[in-house]
């Protein structure tokens, strides 16, 4: 069994994809109060799950000739200053044109820290790689929750949703300095001499061995898509992703669209669980926005025992277990009428939500070998057809049914994540 041992630039990393976080999980209960606030339709307010979209194809496009360039540290560092520039303006900023384009902005540069966070992690910790973006994404959550409580209380207060812009700003800013004075810093990936000595054809901004002698040293095969190579270990090469090749194998692309499905799930229920909250469980804007944190503590939990799952179960069966109990607490919440249990199942839905996305990335970058970094870019793309697509086509129901019928949607998203799930342990077989 792989083992985890968590370093310093472990929790660096983290910390970071929890700031992102943060901001991903707070944004959902923001979109029904600056659709009141704009005086738009449902269908209008899903315009910046779109912006979303278009700086996550921006930010993925970016990340692999950034890192490449200047390393994957670097990449991370400044992917998290755009995100600080983005709020700044989200929070400063009314017409809705502004605000959109805000949100591109935060989404172009935090696709970057996702990119560099799940490259850094999936070549520091090889086997063991699938529990560390557990964890990581464990992080996530658990900054998530923190949001969606500021949001309730500063509406309920008075003070509006744009507080919590500020609070971001200082949480970066707080995490860059203890990294700075405890001297932590992230690996920028191949050095330019090492990187010259590789084959031709293979990248330079991918992990290499660290080793004297030959650029590329003798390595084994070991469990779980990785090989060890000296001092480092790195992903395997798998057939069909040969070092020069161009190409990434079919199993990558299965992940690829699965990511992109379940990120609609997260997505929608991000955006909209508020909305349904308010209209059939009958709680108020401030309690519907504060409520949306139970999916975001369902997530931490999950992720907290699923980094230890992961470790002893292969990730597809896992997989298939997160999206049946995502469907039970999903039948749990829109089948309420009373708010604490509709809450409840909220719950359950995020113990399931939780291991979706982290199982499938480390699927996909182990499976990519040495091309983890341009990996790492394309799956970007993947969140951002869930975030582009997904949310306006809900909206867009909503304004015609409702919000509580309009999520009738999300089971059929379920059903077709079983369905890539069972075909990509098909083809890792």
């Amino acid at each position: 069994m792989p083992r985890l041992t968590r370093d310093r630039t472990t929790w660096l990393t983290y910390a970071q994809l929890g700031l992102w976080g943060f901001f991903l999980y707070g944004f959902g209960p923001v979109v029904p109060l600056l659709r009141d606030e704009q005086g738009t339709s449902a269908a209008v307010a899903g315009l910046h799950s779109t912006g979303i979209a278009v700086g996550a194809l921006a930010g993925g496009a970016l990340f692999a000739p950034v890192a490449r360039r200047f390393g994957r540290g670097p990449a991370v560092w400044l992917g998290l200053a755009g995100v600080a520039a983005g709020v700044t303006a989200l929070g400063l900023l009314r017409p809705l044109p502004a605000t959109i384009a805000a949100v591109a902005v935060v989404a172009t540069f935090g696709m970057m820290v996702i990119s560099g966070v799940n490259v850094v992690l999936t070549a520091r910790h090889g086997p063991a790689a699938p529990a560390a973006l557990t964890e990581a994404n464990a992080a996530c959550a658990g900054m998530g929750i923190l949001a969606p409580l500021t949001i309730g209380a500063t509406v309920d207060a008075g003070l509006g949703w744009r507080p919590v812009m500020a609070v971001e700003v200082g949480l970066i800013t707080l995490v860059a300095l203890a990294a700075m004075t405890l001297r932590v810093r992230l690996p920028k990936g191949a050095p330019a001499a090492a990187a010259a000595a590789l084959p031709a054809g293979v990248p330079a901004a991918v992990p290499v061995p660290v080793a004297a002698g030959p650029a590329v040293a003798p390595v084994a095969a070991t469990a779980g898509g990785f090989r060890s190579s000296g001092t480092e270990t790195v992903p395997a090469l798998e057939p069909g992703a040969r070092a020069g090749s161009g190409r990434l194998p079919r199993a990558y692309w299965i992940a690829w669209v699965l990511m992109s499905v379940t990120g609609s799930i997260e997505v929608c229920l991000s955006l909209w669980t508020a909305d349904v909250l308010r209209t059939h469980a009958g709680l108020s804007a401030g309690g519907a926005s504060a409520a949306v944190a139970a999916i975001v503590c369902g997530m931490f939990a999950g992720r907290l025992a699923g980094g230890r799952a992961a470790l002893r179960w292969p990730p597809v069966p896992l997989l298939l277990g997160a999206l049946t109990v995502s469907l039970a607490g999903f039948t749990l919440f829109w089948a309420s009428t009373v708010g604490w249990l509709a809450v409840t199942g909220l719950v359950v839905l995020g113990l399931g939500n939780a291991l979706h996305y982290p199982l499938a990335i480390s699927i996909a970058l182990a499976v990519a070998g040495r091309a983890a970094d341009r990996a790492a870019g394309w799956s970007s793309y993947s969140m951002a057809v869930g975030f582009g697509i997904a949310p306006v086509a809900l909206g867009r129901v909503a304004d015609g049914v409702g919000p509580h019928l309009a999520f009738l949607l999300l089971p059929a998203f379920i059903a077709v994540a079983v369905l890539l799930t069972v075909r990509l342990g098909r083809a890792l077989a």
